[in-house]
């Protein structure tokens, strides 16, 4: 058994899983600096009172978060038949977005609106407002559930191999798997996957909780 379960620690095997790796931290870097940017400027959009923007910042978030992202997936491979690696890009960046805008939104909502009074005031426009005061603070305040968003990323990214046979990380230890017969494998090669995926998401979850300790120190 051990002998069996060492074959799978090569050179190769390690470089198989770790061009992987680089895929599904490239992708999900590209999706989330994209998401974090468009869904940012929904939640802005859709608080407003009332105006058009807000109706289509609306409807989007609504028909977005409703429909699962392995359904974007398709819909965006298959219908505008663009390649695996900018599918998988765009597919996760326009569910990530409207997930995130109602998290940002909720940030916005929450902070104290004596603040904006008082900017207004001052002589703030309303877009240095929202810039200078209402965002950072927003961002500040929901920054555990942006987090927990980005690590949903970075784990969904597994579908992509199912679903348009993109060879990241999981795709590629799938194909490992096929050419090792035996369970003790197997099970190994997803142990090292497994480990990996939790080292990246236990890693930014623990910068994220000492990024709100700081942050709080400072407020």
């Amino acid at each position: 058994m051990s002998e069996q379960i060492s074959q799978i620690f090569t050179a190769n095997n390690m470089k198989f899983l770790f061009d992987g790796l680089k895929l599904t931290l490239y992708i999900s870097f590209i999706a989330i600096v994209l998401s974090t940017i468009f869904g940012t400027i929904l939640a802005v959009f859709r608080n407003q009172k009332r105006g058009p923007l807000k109706i289509l910042a609306s409807i989007y978030i609504e028909i977005v978060r409703n429909i699962p992202n392995l359904l974007w997936i398709y819909v965006i491979f298959l219908i505008f038949k663009i390649k695996s690696t900018p599918a998988g890009i765009v597919s996760f960046t326009v569910f990530t977005s409207a997930a995130l805008a109602e998290i940002i939104r909720g940030g916005l909502n929450g902070v104290d609106t004596g603040q904006k009074e008082a900017a207004r005031s001052q002589g703030f426009s309303k877009f240095q407002i929202i810039w200078y005061i209402v965002l950072p603070q927003a961002i500040r305040n929901v920054l555990p559930a942006i987090v927990s968003q980005f690590v949903t990323v970075i784990k969904d990214t597994s579908f992509l191999y199912s679903v348009i046979a993109l060879q990241e990380l999981f795709g590629k230890s799938y194909i490992l798997m096929g050419r090792y017969g035996q369970t003790g494998q197997v099970f190994t090669i997803y142990g090292i996957v497994a480990l990996i995926y939790f080292t990246i998401n236990f890693a930014i979850s623990q910068f994220s909780r000492w990024l709100s300790r700081n942050w709080a120190k400072g407020y």
